[in-house]
């Protein structure tokens, strides 16, 4: 594509987007109304403490520790040095973009070189344990048993795909990062986490403040991406884009012998998993299992919300965005298929003969997943904005101080 047709691809967007906002002002606001809820009652409280948290890890060489110590085990089966297990671990604990905001920081400190950060970066993004059993399973089915049938195809699924992208770049040419291989031992690991946090000449009350400034700083451009993917989908359904599309989608369904009237679903899933996922939820098809593998197949793409998350993360870099989507669309497949052959041992025959799944205990269940939910809606907010305050104060005192300085 010449940069002449880029520009023009780009500005005729950026218009059609502005009229299309100026037609539909009304349903534009209840979009954004709708991201910023869940941005600020759950995806901003939920993953502030993981963001600080690998700051710190990162600054204080507990990562170079673990990174020594899963070296034996992340370059056979990933191609990537030890310190990947951090990002893998991380990304699959919080959900994305953790990994990817990991992957840049290793990626930085040329602890990665640019293919290990690409591969690294391809099966680091997953969804959160959270998000799975409790937004999609609980809050969206009504079915908390579907959650271990869901997490199970996603993170085998997402461990497939980083086997599989260990060939990625295998012929490409490219300068590394120094490694000396000595033998791995637990002195060496706890040698290696002291020297690093040697390096750093910060005092321990900056590292802290930066580990905030820097996590909330990511988690304010994950809210707009967020509240601006809530409003496209919008538009483009009320433009009757959406709907288009669907009809192309509903042939290739056919063919796949999966509902037509998954196509909508499953188009507003490929931009923004959540209303995808409710909205998969709300469609009763014969068989059940379509609808599984539909929302399998949308929690392992991420959706063009999330991926333009990483885009934004990893543009920083010369981390390249292309391997991140094709494995993207790899884990889609994979979680799909792993739906078809789980489908039936790890959620029909569960509900039929496990004991332990007797209609009171399910309750007891749904009800803690509920429980969960609510404590959300109610001190999720709070928390954002007193950290958003917090960050606010840090700043400014930095400010008069380098003034006074």
């Amino acid at each position: 594509m010449s940069q002449i047709t880029k520009t023009l691809l780009l500005a005729s967007s950026s218009v059609f987007l502005a009229f299309a906002l100026i037609i539909f002002p009304k349903d534009a606001f209840e979009a954004s109304i709708r991201g910023l809820d869940m941005w600020w009652e759950v995806v901003f409280p939920s993953l502030l403490p993981f963001f600080i948290t690998a700051e710190l890890l990162l600054s204080f060489g507990v990562v170079r520790f673990l990174g020594v110590l899963l070296e034996p085990v992340m370059r056979p089966l990933f191609k990537v040095p030890g310190v990947g297990s951090f990002a893998w671990t991380m990304g699959m604990a919080s959900g994305y973009p953790t990994g990817a905001k990991i992957s840049v920081r290793l990626r930085e400190e040329n602890q990665l070189s640019q293919i290990e950060a690409e591969r690294l970066v391809s099966f680091t993004n997953a969804s959160s344990p959270l998000f799975i059993f409790v937004a999609v399973s609980v809050g969206f089915f009504n079915d908390a048993k579907l959650g271990l049938l869901l997490a199970a195809c996603h993170y085998i699924g997402n461990a497939l795909v980083g086997v599989c992208m260990r060939f990625y770049g295998r012929n490409e040419t490219i300068s590394k990062p120094k490694i000396k291989k000595e033998k791995v031992s637990l002195r060496r690991a706890f040698r290696v986490m002291h020297e690093t946090r040697l390096k750093d000449p910060r005092p321990l009350g900056e590292i802290m403040g930066d580990a905030v400034l820097n996590s909330i700083k990511t988690l304010v451009m994950v809210g707009g991406f967020i509240i601006l993917f809530s409003v496209l989908t919008k538009l483009l359904f009320l433009i009757e884009i959406t709907p288009l599309v669907a009809i192309l989608v509903e042939s290739v369904f056919q063919i796949i012998n999966l509902p037509p009237e998954l196509s909508l679903p499953f188009i507003a899933g490929l931009f923004e998993i959540t209303i995808g996922a409710n909205m998969i939820s709300k469609e009763l098809v014969d068989p059940f299992l379509a609808n599984i593998i539909i929302v399998s197949f949308i929690l392992g793409f991420n959706g063009f919300s999330v991926q333009a998350q990483v885009a934004s993360i990893i543009s920083k870099t010369d981390i390249r965005f292309f391997p991140y989507f094709f494995a993207r669309i790899l884990h889609g497949v994979i979680a799909s298929l792993l739906t078809i052959i789980l489908y039936y041992p790890l959620y029909v025959n569960r509900q039929v003969f496990d004991p332990r799944d007797l209609p009171v205990s399910n309750t007891t269940q749904e009800e803690t997943y509920q429980s969960i939910l609510d404590s959300f809606s109610q001190f999720g907010p709070v928390i954002t904005v007193t950290f958003i305050g917090i960050a606010v104060l840090i700043t400014l005192r930095r400010i008069n101080r380098n003034k006074v300085l």
